[in-house]
């Protein structure tokens, strides 16, 4: 694909909304982190404070019981919903009060994510999947965006396309499958690809090796769960925590090595970069 347009500085400047001065937390929305599990808090960590920092109103996250002790303790500012993923076919579970909902980080792809991803589907939020939530399924049509975050590994296998096949045309495969499962993908990578499901498609143009490491990925869906939660256009915050989580990357290596940066790092580089935006 020749001529993608790129999503850039400029754009996200236009498009990054206003801190109203007669705002409070509810006018920017709570939004529902699912993720994390037993032995395994890191993953939620990373994203519960990059959310935070994002611009939404309030979090809850809903945690293993065991887990919620360590993010707390990181990200005091979050609530918790414990044995959220026990309720989650219950029919008198309400989910109306959440502006967007994110799951996958730090989980596995099993039985359990699959029947939670089913139901989250039916309830009309902007829906983010990440890791463990990352499966091959069909979509059909819903009512709110779902938002896909495959490194190209995972779309290697939701998809089937050969891992050498989608290093040569990743904005091609991105598209096409955008196109076909009826929802936007974020394929991360060098020059990240940004694919609405109506044949909409960006680049991002930062970031850098840096995020060539553990944890990064879940600070992406942090930032776009608290980005879907402040803007009023749901693909401006998409494009917007892309570029700005790159951004972040790109001012770490202006005077540390790339090899060093640890994923939390980035959410402590946001608040500078964001500003240099507004």
């Amino acid at each position: 694909m020749d001529n993608i347009p790129v999503w850039s500085k400029d754009l996200v400047r236009r498009h990054l909304p206003h801190r109203h001065p007669e705002s409070h937390k509810g006018t920017y929305g709570t939004a529902l982190l699912i993720a994390g599990s037993s032995g395994m808090p890191g993953a939620a960590i990373l994203a519960s404070a990059a959310a935070m920092r994002s611009g939404l109103g309030k979090l809850v996250v809903a945690t293993a019981r065991e887990s919620i002790a360590p993010i707390a303790s990181h990200v005091p500012e979050a609530t918790f919903e414990p044995e959220l993923m026990e309720r989650i076919n219950d029919p008198d579970l309400d989910l109306d009060s959440y502006k967007a909902i994110a799951i996958g980080p730090g989980m596995l792809p099993d039985q359990r994510t699959e029947a939670a991803v089913g139901h989250l589907l039916r309830v009309g939020k902007p829906l983010v999947l990440d890791a463990g939530a990352l499966s091959e399924r069909a979509y059909g049509k819903t009512e709110a965006p779902v938002i896909l975050t495959p490194h190209p590994g995972e779309f290697s296998r939701i998809t089937g396309v050969p891992p050498e096949e989608l290093q040569h045309k990743h904005a091609h495969h991105a598209a096409n499958w955008a196109a076909r499962l009826g929802v936007t993908i974020i394929l991360k990578g060098h020059n990240t690809v940004i694919a609405f499901p109506d044949g909409e498609i960006y680049l991002n143009p930062t970031g850098n090796s840096a995020l060539a490491k553990g944890g990064t990925g879940d600070t992406l869906t942090g930032m776009l769960l608290g980005m879907l939660c402040c803007h009023d256009n749901w693909r401006h915050a998409v494009l917007n925590a892309v570029h700005l989580h790159g951004a972040c990357a790109d001012e770490w290596v202006t005077t540390r090595s790339a090899h060093t940066l640890l994923a939390h790092e980035l959410t402590e580089l946001l608040p500078t970069v964001m500003k240099s935006y507004e």
